[in-house]
């Protein structure tokens, strides 16, 4: 404790103004016993932190100015005044930099005055051996570089044909041998850095290391880029480009990184530990300037080509918000992107220690976030173009399911692509500053509000992955195709419950949703429960629709494929809803026929049906002829496919009707629903048939003529007409005298 006390007593000594008057001459005598105190004092870790704390106890305090303008600061941090801090601080930096250089220019013509006095072998042995070094490096990098790029082109020639996985391991080992080039070049650098140059000792001086560092960073960002672009190997570049184009890129950012990394990691710093910072500083703002005009003279080369890519969705005829937006920055891309060049050099100038991190970081920051974006949206993009094509066994067993998914997954992609878009605005709004995102997600009232908006969206998703499966359950079942063939009853049911299940799932998952939110659902509820109220006075008509198909449906009079009459209108029941019933006509006239308007409903599709004939004979045919004539057609109809379709045999009531001029012969075939209509049309064919065999005469309504007692007919006019069914005339030859 004794030796820090003594040494923080000459820190004292030597921080007082007096002592800065003393003579250079006197501040070398003093004891060698302090420097080496003050060396042990250091290298212990305990020692020197409590150094460190007694020199900030000790710190002189504020001037009453600073401490006004903090006071001040603190309380009003206001927008303006943060802004007006920051523009002072690049005035000063930059007058700070124009001062700089101007005391650089009569630092020069000290250095060239005093040049014949000074020393310079140090100097040029310094040079003589970064020289040889640099050779060393060089020349071995090439050689290496070489090897590499040989090996390189046979691995590139048998996997350039390829699919993308082998050229993607293609470019891997390319990556990994031109990386072994530049570290086996750096580290035989190091080698004749320790051994050939550093002495005996093995020692290798600071600017070695500077050189072999500077080496090792550039070249690994310039082999990074040659990977990426691949100006000469097409078939391995994954960025789409020309050859043209990739070559012009990488000639031009490969010198920028050259030239700006070697100036600053290596030029500068032996500028600086040997002629002087502001020659140092020099440097640096030549080649910022060089590197600015640089990049203005691609920006204008490049602005058509950029502008004619940017708009490429508007040409095509896309109206989103990407397409839009590309179109807008497109249009004054080239403006924006040389403020934001000089805006950097300025920046640089003013504040070179803070304001270039800063921007460079933002910048990086901004630029992986629009190509990790970019990258997504282009992924939904070509996705939603390629659509969703399901296997052919899952199309047959759900044919529905393909096309509901087409229908609701562009528009979910579109909505993912909107948001990304968003997220990469927040994103360089986080990066530059513009915005504490992550500070305010961080926080109590940002959490609860993320988490409620995530929560939603689960929800959201949760319900329509929950509606997927029903109704593709539901399409399963209906299927005739797979499993057992839906009765007509099941059909309408699972239908119905399609429909209400997803009535009820869409309002269930609203309402969560809106609760996740915040919203307090209550109110809506009790809303819901009024409107209901209202709706029940004010709809009658409506509700007595739905009480009626509740009833119809409980009773199942009538399903889905079902004929039956209903409201004034017959035909096959095509779909039944809680409200209302389709019906498709023999004509094809679809009728919506709501259940208020039905009082009655005939179904032909029931249990069972009957083929009823009912066939006129004349009065003259034998009825155990007609008898065996309708069994022999019956006969003849169940050697057909329809004896399927047939539950009882023949069943033949006998004479029903004394008509005018037949008489009616009833028979009755029972059959399975809905076949009757199909049987009787093949059974009437038949009878038509087994009639012209036995002579049976099938008569048609006809009229008889009598000639007046003594009168004579013409000679062209017959003595009887018959009017047969279709109205025409024929003639027979006259009966006995009154005949009828």
């Amino acid at each position: 404790m004794s030796k820090l006390l003594r040494l923080l007593f000459a820190l004292f000594l030597l921080s007082s103004p007096a002592l800065a008057q003393v003579d250079a001459s006197s501040q070398t005598e003093a004891p060698q016993a302090s420097v080496d105190d003050l060396v042990r004092l250091l290298e212990n870790e305990k020692t020197r932190n409590e150094l460190i704390e007694r020199l900030r106890t000790a710190a002189p305090p504020q001037n009453a100015e600073q401490a006004a303008q903090q006071a001040e600061g603190m309380a009003d941090p206001t927008i303006a005044r943060q802004i007006a801090e920051y523009t002072r601080t690049i005035a000063e930096g930059a007058s700070n930099t124009v001062g700089a250089m101007v005391d650089l220019v009569g630092e020069v013509d000290e250095v060239f005055a005093g040049s014949a006095t000074r020393d310079y072998s140090q100097f040029l042995g310094l040079l003589t051996q970064i020289g040889i070094l640099a050779g060393i490096l060089i020349g071995g990098y090439f050689l290496l570089r070489g090897i590499a790029a040989w090996l390189e082109h046979k691995i590139y020639k048998r996997v350039s044909t390829a699919g993308w996985v082998p050229r993607a391991f293609g470019m891997f080992f390319g990556l990994l041998l031109r990386m072994g080039a530049v570290i086996a070049a750096w580290a035989a650098g190091y080698a004749v850095s320790l051994y050939l140059l550093g002495g005996s000792h093995g020692r290798m001086t600071i600017n070695h290391t500077l050189l072999l560092n500077a080496f090792l960073a550039v070249e690994t960002c310039r082999v990074v880029l040659l990977v990426l672009l691949q100006p000469h190997s097409p078939r391995l570049r994954f960025i789409r480009m020309s050859d043209t184009t990739a070559a012009y890129w990488y000639f031009w950012v490969a010198r920028i990184i050259g030239l700006a990394g070697y100036t600053f990691m290596f030029f500068a710093p032996v500028l600086a530990a040997t002629v002087s910072p502001n020659a140092a500083q020099a440097l640096r703002i030549l080649v910022m300037l060089t590197t600015l005009i640089i990049g203005i003279v691609i920006v204008l080369q490049n602005k058509d080509n950029v502008r004619r890519a940017m708009m490429h969705r508007v040409s095509e005829g896309h109206n989103d918000v990407l397409a839009k937006t590309l179109a807008f920055v497109g249009t004054y891309w080239h403006i924006i992107a040389i403020i934001y060049l000089v805006a950097i050099f300025v920046l640089w100038l003013a504040n070179p220690e803070d304001a270039l991190p800063f921007v460079l970081g933002a910048t990086i920051q901004s630029i992986v976030s629009v190509a990790i974006g970019l990258l997504i949206i282009a992924f939904i993009s070509r996705f939603m173009r390629a659509g969703i094509w399901l296997p052919e066994d899952v199309k047959e067993r759900l044919p529905l399911l393909e096309a509901r998914l087409h229908a609701f997954v562009p528009r979910v992609m579109q909505a993912v692509r909107t948001v990304v878009l968003i997220g990469i605005l927040i994103a360089i709004a986080q990066a530059w500053g513009l915005i504490d995102f992550l500070g305010w997600a961080a926080s109590e009232t940002g959490q609860r509000l993320t988490g409620s908006v995530i929560s939603a969206l689960i929800i959201l998703l949760v319900g329509f992955v929950i509606y997927l499966a029903v109704s593709s359950w539901v399409e399963y079942r209906l299927n005739p195709n797979f499993g057992t063939i839906p009765t007509a009853r099941e059909r309408t049911l699972l239908s119905l419950f399609r429909n209400a299940f997803t009535v009820a799932l869409t309002v269930f998952v609203v309402m969560l949703a809106l609760a996740q939110i915040g919203i307090n659902i209550a109110p809506l509820l009790a809303g819901a429960g009024v409107l209901g109220l209202a709706i029940g006075f004010g709809a009658q008509k409506f509700v007595q629709d739905i009480i009626t198909g509740v009833f119809i449906q409980l009773e199942n009079i009538m399903n889905e494929g079902d004929v039956v009459e209903a409201g004034g209108k017959s035909g096959v029941v095509e779909k039944l809803t809680i409200r209302s019933v389709s019906i498709r006509s023999l004509d094809g006239t679809l009728h919506l026929i709501p259940f208020s308007s039905v009082d009655m409903v005939s179904n032909s599709m029931k249990g069972f049906s009957y083929h009823l004939a009912e066939i006129g004979v004349a009065y003259d045919s034998d009825i155990d002829t007609v008898r065996l004539a309708m069994n022999e057609a019956f006969e003849e109809l169940m050697q057909t496919d329809f004896s399927a379709s047939i539950i009882e045999p023949l069943d033949i009531q006998g004479i029903t009707l004394f008509g005018d001029s037949a008489i009616t012969v009833r028979g009755r075939i029972k059959t399975l629903p809905g076949s009757q209509w199909a049987i009787g049309r093949r059974y009437n064919e038949a009878i038509k048939t087994a009639f012209e065999r036995h002579g049976i005469e099938i008569p048609f309504p006809q009229v008889t003529y009598h000639a007046a007692a003594g009168a004579k007919p013409a000679a062209d006019q017959p003595a009887i007409l018959g009017l047969g069914a279709s109205g025409s005339e024929t003639s027979k030859e006259p009966k006995e005298a009154g005949a009828t």
